[in-house]
């Protein structure tokens, strides 16, 4: 990996963005390795959480346009003839894989965040389950300043996470809101002094999460992702299949046991 690194404590796996010579901008590079690392955090067993944070003074300044450049091409700047459309219509599927990857992993993402967050940086970090900031961090969907409709996930996801016109007058404007408002808003959980803090806090939720039943973790991530697609009906009917095939674990016997013996479990994930 070029532009992430990874660290592992224990069942939590930290996911950097170490591209701060750049501002951890989104070029060719983070394109194809975020999914790629995703898939790889989502297969290993060992892994139960995952805390998504940024090397640098700035989480991520969004897609990196210099860079991006080639790849965009005629795609996006010649013509209308049909054949380019489609290829546009592919580029953006593609470029998407890495968020939808995250938004639909088995395990849960806790997003660590300071300094800029804008553009891509906030799809980014829509995809997570948990997102707590420093207070140095700045929320942004700017597409609307350089003439593109944001396409990466943040109009979707954050339908569920922040009121509607809050996000209506970030999306419509472009304007950066401040850590503050992000919290008041409901975008972040909570908010820190600083980048370590912000950072300890987070590998501690994971920690929490990880400290489960990974097989119950992964089937309420589940569940909650399919009752916000599909409704509370779907929601309901999909739980009961989910515990149909997996309630009987392995996990739940120590769970009880570990009641009645009154001692802290240890979940094996079978």
């Amino acid at each position: 990996m070029s532009v992430f690194r990874i660290e592992q404590d224990g069942h939590v796996a930290t996911l950097f963005l170490a591209n701060p010579s750049r501002r951890n901008a989104m070029g060719p590079a983070f394109f194809e390795e975020l999914p790629k690392v995703v898939a790889e955090l989502d297969a290993d067993d060992a892994v139960r959480a995952v805390v998504l944070a940024a090397d640098g003074p700035q989480f991520s300044t969004g897609l990196d346009l210099v860079q991006m450049a080639p790849a965009l091409g005629s795609a996006l700047l010649d013509g209308g003839l049909a054949k380019e459309r489609l290829e546009l219509l592919r580029l953006v599927g593609r470029l998407r894989a890495g968020f939808d990857a995250i938004a639909a992993s088995n395990k849960p993402f806790i997003a660590a965040i300071h300094g800029l967050c804008i553009g891509g940086g906030l799809d980014l970090v829509a995809a997570c389950d948990v997102r707590l900031a420093a207070k140095s961090a700045r929320f942004g969907i700017r597409e609307t300043k350089i003439a593109i409709v944001a396409d990466m996930g943040s109009l979707q996801r954050l339908q569920s996470v922040v009121p509607r016109g809050h996000l209506r007058e970030m999306a419509l404007t472009g304007k950066d809101i401040s850590s503050e408002r992000a919290l008041r808003i409901g975008l972040v959980n909570d908010l820190f002094e600083n980048e370590a803090e912000v950072l300890q806090a987070a590998r501690e939720v994971a920690r929490e999460a990880a400290g489960n039943a990974p097989l119950v973790v992964q089937g309420t991530k589940a569940v909650l992702r399919v009752t916000e697609e599909q409704g509370e009906r779907a929601g309901l009917e999909y739980v009961a299949l989910w515990n149909a095939a997996h309630l009987a674990s392995n996990d739940l016997k120590e769970a009880m046991s570990a009641f009645i013996e009154k001692r802290e479990p240890r979940f094996t994930g079978s």
